[in-house]
């Protein structure tokens, strides 16, 4: 990933102080729940993206650091509500913002977050980016509405939690790679190119966190991990294991899932039963990063095509480090 981020780095250092420096925009008895919110360095991968599109079809300029502030700024205000809803303490190794503010306060503080960024959006001279992030907000919002709406849904299909998936993760990363190209003024298939890499690859990252969820390790990862059964919230992991247990384990998991014995569920997935599901998980990530680089195909390449194409490789390798 080092070799990855250093094709853009002054650009993402830029992107960091800009970030920072949107607490100011803020009356000051909030700019230190701002701050904290949005103060701890992430993988920064939706800007990675932005930056990257707007270097694969032309120059990066200030347009394009302007975007990655906002996709982060917006991918930021998930999070705020994300940990909300998982009842999450820990991310990013300090302690959420509902853990140490409670929920009130912290649901007001993502609508600031996602409100800042619209914002900001607005300063484009080209309307249609600023429609475009403001569709991809809604989109966001309706994905997590619907995942919340069918936690503990036994019904729920592979093709349903990849639909949510694609809406609240994959978008943003589409977002980022699409109006990248378009700040850059690339061709309507240049940049449907990029944004078709960007659900695919945005798609499989969310995969991998979900199986971080059951296989990671919260010393490492620095955040609450194992909240999506407790949540009910039935990821792919867990869907492909319920889908090929046997009706006895299906039934038992069923059960122990809606009495709140999720931690037994948990050893299932993790010990000898899951770990089919956890590599068929992997494999489908995979198989949506392979698409996403082959469609790269098609465009000129150049040092910043080769980024994205390495982002890809980046991530597969984090995905099979969960095999083991």
């Amino acid at each position: 990933m080092a070799r990855v981020t250093q094709l853009v780095q002054p650009q993402l250092d830029q992107v960091e102080e800009r970030i920072i420096k949107q607490a100011t925009a803020f009356d000051p008895a909030i700019e230190g729940y701002v701050t904290y919110a949005i103060g701890g360095r992430g993988k920064r991968l939706r800007p990675l993206v932005a930056l990257l599109a707007g270097g694969a079809t032309g120059q990066i300029n200030t347009g394009h650091v302007d975007l990655a502030v906002i996709v982060e700024l917006i991918h930021a205000a998930t999070l705020v509500h994300d940990d909300i809803m998982d009842e999450a303490e820990r991310r990013r190794a300090q302690p959420t913002v509902n853990a140490r503010w409670g929920n009130s306060l912290s649901v007001l503080l993502g609508d600031c977050l996602f409100a800042h960024a619209l914002t900001l959006s607005t300063n484009f001279e080209n309307a249609d980016i600023s429609r475009a992030i403001a569709r991809t907000a809604s989109e966001i919002c309706s994905g997590e509405m619907i995942q919340t709406q069918r936690r503990f849904d036994l019904k729920l299909e592979v093709e349903d939690y990849l639909r949510i998936v694609e809406m609240k993760t994959g978008s943003l990363f589409a977002a980022a790679a699409e109006l990248g190209a378009t700040i850059s003024q690339a061709d309507a298939r240049s940049t449907e190119i990029l944004k078709t890499f960007g659900m695919r690859i945005g798609t499989a990252y969310q995969i991998y966190d979900d199986c971080l969820d059951i296989a990671g390790n919260e010393g490492t990862t620095g955040k609450t991990l194992g909240t999506d059964l407790r949540k009910g919230k039935f990821t792919l992991p867990i869907l492909i294991f319920l889908r090929a247990a046997s009706e006895f384990e299906r039934e038992r998991s069923c059960s122990l899932i809606l009495e709140g014995k999720c931690d037994e569920v948990s050893q299932m997935l993790k010990n000898g039963a899951g770990n089919g599901a956890l590599s068929e998980s992997i494999t489908t990530a995979n198989d949506l990063i392979r698409s996403a680089q082959a469609g790269m195909k098609a465009l000129r390449p150049n040092a910043h095509t080769e980024g994205l194409l390495g982002l890809g490789d980046a991530l597969r390798a984090m995905l099979e480090q969960l095999r083991t």
